[in-house]
């Protein structure tokens, strides 16, 4: 099966599933919330199905997102002093020091999906000003705008997080959080370029956009 067989089959999937979970949330959203880990590993699962090569880099790149994910949340939730003063609601299934296991899923759904996408601008970019960029303008738009593309996302979903029992905040949000989003994003877009790993896959881009889409439209009926 060709890559942009595979890429289209996982979108329409994608799209299927988010709008069921849209519509489901807003008929009862106590009954639709719990099942957004199920959701998550769907979607990590045709990220799997349409990435051009599953080596040992890509291992290495999802155990790095994971595991600093997870160890990132840990401290935030029992400290404070990454993120600011939260803590994980029942919704998000199995978790480990009260960090639920599939926030490290996200937090490389997340990343993967910015750097595909950036890639995919900077290719687009580079065919409209009919030159090569540079290795280096590459690598600090991947890198530094992907990570600000990471904090919109997570800017994003915040108030949606909050509603569904997610997560909670003591108060209000704080720009911590932000600051850390990005940084730890810096990092972890850092290792997806060094790794070397291809990043053409038209499904990332699509999957980021149909979660944004979703949560913006959650943002405004919810």
């Amino acid at each position: 099966m060709s890559s942009a067989k595979k890429q289209l089959i996982a979108t329409v999937i994608a799209i299927v599933f988010h709008v069921i979970g849209f519509v489901g949330i807003l008929i009862n959203k106590e009954r639709m919330a719990p099942a957004t880990s199920l959701n998550l590993l769907l979607m990590l699962s045709l990220v799997l199905f349409t990435h051009e090569k599953l080596n040992v880099a890509f291992w290495i790149f999802f155990a790095s997102c994971f595991t600093i994910g997870i160890a990132a949340e840990y401290i935030g939730t029992s400290t404070g002093f990454l993120f600011g003063d939260y803590s994980y609601g029942n919704n998000l299934g199995i978790a480990v020091k009260n960090v639920p296991l599939i926030i490290g899923v996200n937090w490389f759904l997340v990343i993967y999906c910015c750097a595909v996408t950036m890639h995919f601008i900077i290719q687009k970019l580079s065919i409209a000003s009919g030159g090569e960029v540079s290795q280096k303008v590459k690598f600090m738009s991947l890198v530094i705008d992907g990570a600000m593309l990471a904090v919109f996302f997570d800017w994003l979903i915040e108030p949606v997080a909050i509603n569904l029992g997610y997560w909670k905040w003591e108060g209000e949000i704080p720009a911590l959080n932000y600051i850390t989003w990005f940084l730890i994003s810096v990092l972890l877009l850092m290792i997806f370029r060094m790794l070397k790993l291809p990043a053409i896959n038209k499904f990332g881009v699509n999957l980021l956009l149909i979660q944004m889409m979703f949560f913006l439209l959650l943002r405004t009926f919810l």
